[in-house]
């Protein structure tokens, strides 16, 4: 059985960075954790994934989420409530940001006039309209970062990165923008989320790792979805991306209604995404061609 060392909300501590954002640090983290983002308020994945997390050990502790509890599918009360239920950490998404203050639009920086922006005119509403006080209360709850030692590495998690909960960081965007937020952060890994796709980079002792959503396919062409798992039994920081098999089939069918675009709703057959504006070439080209690790 694989060791760990439960770090809980009584052992963590939470202060205020340079930017004033809240940040929660949990000390030290051993044995299996388990790393994912966008749940995207699809239930069935969530489900997978905690049932995955149960048989292979993991605690609650060690399981962390990079932010969009909330997001393009069906179920955003049920997925917050398993989340709140389950006990595993997060920190606030874009999405999270958005609905904690009131606000009109989901705040995932895209174009005005794009197809994703008028997707969202859709989605998010619905979303406001679904959540009740006690999910709002727990959204409210969540840090903008999570610091943690493993494996003798420092490590931060942010969403998009740290200076931009919104910002789009790829495998293809340039080092130097990555390395701002080594310098900014003290950390020697970052965990990130937002952009929707599965990704790590490795430059001067430092790792981007980006274990990818659960919410919704990485455009790869498959209905399956990515997580990552960091692993200490070597005394080493190793970590590996994860496909997860869940029951597509019954998200996208929960997805069959006039409030939610139901090009998403074909995302989760087809693994397609509808377009890719938000995507830089590099990143575009790879379409339905599958994941390049």
């Amino acid at each position: 059985m694989d060791k760990t060392v439960v770090n809980n909300l009584e052992t963590s501590q939470t202060s205020k960075d340079s930017n004033g954002d809240n940040r929660v640090h949990l000390g030290s983290l051993t044995g299996k954790v388990l790393l994912f983002g966008g749940v995207y308020s699809n239930l069935q994945a969530l489900e997978q994934l905690k049932r995955i997390a149960e048989e292979q050990g993991i605690p609650p502790e060690n399981c962390i989420c990079t932010g969009d509890i909330v997001g393009y599918c069906a179920q955003p009360e049920e997925a917050v409530q398993l989340f709140k239920i389950w006990g595993a950490k997060s920190i606030l998404g874009n999405v999270e940001i958005q609905l904690r203050d009131g606000a009109e639009d989901c705040g995932c920086d895209f174009r005005k006039g794009s197809r994703c922006d008028g997707f969202s005119q859709l989605w998010f509403p619905y979303a406001q309209s679904k959540l009740s006080k006690s999910s709002l209360d727990f959204i409210s709850t969540l840090p903008d970062h999570i610091d943690f030692q493993y494996a003798g590495k420092e490590v931060t998690v942010v969403h998009g990165d740290y200076f931009n909960v919104s910002e789009f960081i790829y495998k293809s965007t340039e080092w130097q923008i990555k390395q701002k937020n080594f310098d900014a952060t003290g950390a020697d890994v970052i965990i990130a989320g937002h952009c929707g796709l599965p990704f790590h980079q490795e430059k001067e002792e430092k790792i981007w790792l980006n274990p990818g959503v659960i919410g919704m396919p990485a455009n790869d062409g498959s209905p399956q979805v990515w997580y990552a798992v960091l692993d200490d039994s070597m005394a080493t920081f190793h970590f590996k991306h994860h496909q997860m098999e869940y029951n597509y089939k019954l998200a996208n069918a929960r997805m069959q209604t006039d409030f939610l675009p139901q090009e998403y709703a074909r995302t989760l057959i087809t693994g397609i995404w509808d377009n890719t504006e938000i995507l830089p070439p590099y990143e575009s080209g790879l379409q339905g061609f599958g994941i390049q690790l």
